[in-house]
């Protein structure tokens, strides 16, 4: 499947092994960042500095690393994606986990604990680009249990379910009833 999807996205090999080498990227370094991190800082019972700071540490090593790759001192050239100019599979893999933090969507008051906004603006000005488009802000809604209603989605099967099955629509349906 991914080899699939890679052999339709980008049209140069080079490009095409890049998009596999972010995606593996994506697998290796995403539990840092969730059960690391965001475990430690926001959700262990129990505050431990010595682990909150050693995973905050490496999940900025991991933001600067994306922050290098989007602002070319890589050495590569950087882009307005991950690889380059063309969105691919590893935007879409690496959006949910850095994207969303960088946004200050997880983790409570992370953004402002790790200084996203200052210190990684290529990677901030990504995030952006891709939370704009139409296929992320739909796909954010489905299987969504919290926030506004209008944003949850819980069961999706067809089109159509984003404009009428949002709890803020079955909601007022049955109060209506």
């Amino acid at each position: 499947m991914l080899l699939t999807f890679v052999r339709r996205g980008p049209s140069k090999v080079e490009e095409s092994l890049m998009v596999i080498n972010w995606v593996f990227w994506q697998i290796g370094s995403g539990p840092y960042l969730g059960g690391g991190f965001g475990h430690f800082y926001n959700y262990a019972p129990i505050k431990i500095k010595y682990a909150i700071d050693r995973f905050s540490m490496e999940t900025k090593r991991q933001l600067d690393v994306l922050e290098r790759r989007l602002s070319g001192k890589d050495g590569r050239g950087g882009g307005k994606y991950i690889v380059g100019d063309q969105y691919t599979i590893a935007d879409m893999m690496i959006y949910p986990w850095y994207g969303v933090l960088t946004q200050g969507k997880l983790y409570g008051n992370a953004v402002e604990f790790l200084q996203v906004k200052e210190t990684y603006p290529k990677l901030c000005e990504w995030a952006a680009r891709i939370a704009a488009r139409e296929a992320t802000v739909r796909g954010r809604k489905v299987n969504r249990t919290w926030g506004e209603p209008s944003d949850q989605l819980w069961e999706r099967h067809e089109a159509s379910d984003f404009e009428t099955k949002t709890q803020d629509k079955i909601g007022a349906e049955k109060k209506s009833s």
